[in-house]
């Protein structure tokens, strides 16, 4: 299954930027420890900070990442879920 995974930076998540780096591997990680794949992220400039494309298990694993992910107060998210051309 595709996920497009939009994030926003907090104010708190704004704080330490020679943090952000970090942050995102740990992101990546988890995300992969989930049975995902990451196939592009990118530092992005309008309405959001981040955006992360990849494949994962599930919706549930979607959905469960994305909250632990805004749990931590550093992002929020929106995760929209992607179809190929196939697919739809």
């Amino acid at each position: 299954m595709h996920y497009i995974l939009l994030m926003k930076m907090t104010a708190e998540g704004a704080k330490d930027p020679k943090d952000i780096p970090r942050r995102i591997a740990k992101g990546i990680e988890g995300w992969k420890a989930m049975g995902g794949s990451i196939s592009s992220f990118h530092v992005t400039f309008g309405d959001y900070d981040y955006v992360a494309v990849g494949d994962g298990p599930s919706d549930e694993a979607a959905a469960a990442f994305a909250l632990a992910l805004a749990g931590k107060g550093k992002v929020t998210t929106t995760t929209l879920k992607g179809f190929t051309p196939e697919e739809f």
